[in-house]
C-alpha cells in the first residue's frame, strides 16, 4: 500500500494523514458537468492536488526498465520520460533516465550536464565505459539520476554498426550498474526509464533490448496511429531475437484536447484497440509542460500546480498501480486488431 506524510488537522475533517481526510476533501468540492469544460477541469485539478498531495507509491519488487518509443517525432516521447520520472522520484521512488536520444532533450529538462565531452551514453555505447562513469543526479529532484546524451552521440548509429554485440551494448552495461549498485549496498533502482530518438535504429534497437516493458506516447491527432503497426513488428521482433521479457506495457495519450471531436475519436480508436494497454490518465495540452524545458526542468518542479504536472503525476501513479502481468497475451491480442483490416480501408 502507498503511504503518505502527515497533514495539519483540518477543523471538521477526519484525523490527519487519513485516506478518509481525502475523501472529505474531494467531497468538499463541488461537481462541473460536461457543459463546461472550464469549470470540470479546474474540478479534476482540484480533486488530484488532494488525492496526491504528499503521496508515496509503492515500489516495485524488482527495478523495472521501462523504454519510452515512438518512430514518430513529435508525440511527447521526451517529456513523458522526463515527466513521469520526476513524479515517481517525487513519491520516494528511485529512477534512473537514460538519454538516448541525439538531441539531449531529456538531458536539458532534467539539468544535467551535457555539453560535448561529458561523461555520456555515448562513452558507454561506443567506448564500452561503465554505465556508472556517465551517471549524474538530477539537480531538482532528490532520488533522481539520468545519463546525459552529448552531440556526441550523433554519430553512434554508424559507429555501432562495427562494433561486437552491438544490440546488446547498453543491457550489458546497465545489468552491471544495477549490480554493482547491490553488491555496494546503494539503495536499489526502481525504475529505468529509456528515451528513445524517432527512429528504429540501433540506438532505439539498445533501448528495446535493455527494456522489459515498452511504454508508447500516443499523440491525439490525425495520424496517431500512423506507423505504429511498425513499431509494433520491431517490438516483436526484438522480443523474439534479442529479448524475450520485452513487452508493450502502457500506451499514453498525450496532447489531449477534450473540447475537439478529433482528440475525442482518436483517444476513442486507440482504446478499441488497445483497451487494456491504454492508461486511464491522459495528458492534455499544456503550455506550462511546454514551458518548462526552457527552465531546465521538467514541469513537475517547473509549475507543480499546473493541469500537466497533475495529469503527469497521475499518470505516474497509475504506472506503479499497473504492473507488468499478462503483457504477452494482451499484447499480442492488441497487436491482432490493431493489424486487422476495417471497413474503411
Amino acid at each position: 500500500m502507498a503511504t503518505e506524510q502527515s497533514w495539519p488537522p483540518v477543523a471538521g475533517f477526519p484525523p490527519a494523514n487519513s485516506e478518509g481526510l481525502r475523501a472529505a476533501l474531494m467531497n468538499a468540492i463541488p461537481e462541473a458537468d460536461d457543459d463546461s469544460p472550464v469549470a470540470a477541469q479546474l474540478s479534476l485539478d482540484a480533486r488530484r492536488r488532494i488525492d496526491l498531495r504528499g503521496r508515496r507509491f509503492p515500489k516495485p519488487e524488482h527495478t523495472r526498465i521501462i523504454t519510452i518509443a515512438n518512430q514518430k517525432g513529435g508525440v511527447g516521447k521526451t517529456t513523458t520520460t522526463v515527466n513521469l520520472a520526476a513524479g515517481l522520484a517525487q513519491a520516494g521512488l528511485n529512477v534512473l533516465v537514460i538519454d538516448n536520444d541525439p538531441q539531449g532533450n531529456a538531458s536539458t529538462a532534467l539539468g544535467l550536464e551535457h555539453r560535448s565531452g561529458t561523461p555520456s551514453i555515448y562513452e558507454v555505447l561506443v567506448e564500452g565505459a561503465p554505465l556508472a562513469f556517465a551517471v549524474q543526479p538530477c539537480p531538482d529532484v532528490p532520488n533522481l539520476w539520468g545519463v546525459p546524451a552529448t552531440i556526441d552521440l550523433s554519430g553512434a548509429e554508424i559507429e555501432l554498426v562495427s562494433l561486437v554485440s552491438r544490440e546488446t551494448r547498453l543491457r550489458r552495461a546497465l545489468d552491471t550498474y544495477l549490480a554493482e549498485r547491490e553488491v555496494s549496498g546503494a539503495p536499489r533502482i526502481d525504475y529505468v526509464l529509456v528515451d528513445c530518438p524517432p527512429s528504429l535504429g540501433l540506438l532505439t534497437v539498445n533501448a528495446f533490448v535493455v527494456g522489459r516493458e515498452v511504454l508508447i506516447p500516443i499523440q491525439c491527432e490525425y495520424y496517431a496511429l500512423e506507423g505504429l503497426s511498425q513499431l509494433l513488428k520491431s517490438i516483436e521482433m526484438i522480443r523474439k531475437h534479442l529479448n524475450p521479457d520485452l513487452h508493450l506495457s502502457a500506451i499514453l495519450l498525450t496532447m489531449y484536447d477534450g473540447r475537439t471531436n478529433l482528440a475525442q475519436q482518436v483517444a476513442a480508436e486507440v482504446r478499441e484497440h488497445f483497451a487494456e494497454q491504454t492508461m486511464e490518465t491522459t495528458i492534455p495540452r499544456s503550455v506550462r509542460v511546454s514551458e518548462a524545458p526552457s527552465h531546465g526542468q521538467t514541469v513537475i518542479t517547473y509549475e507543480p500546480s499546473s493541469t500537466g504536472a497533475l495529469a503527469y503525476l497521475e499518470a505516474a501513479r497509475e504506472l506503479t498501480e499497473r504492473g507488468v502481468g499478462g503483457g504477452a497475451t494482451r499484447r499480442s491480442r492488441g497487436a491482432a486488431r490493431f493489424n486487422e483490416p476495417t471497413e474503411k480501408g
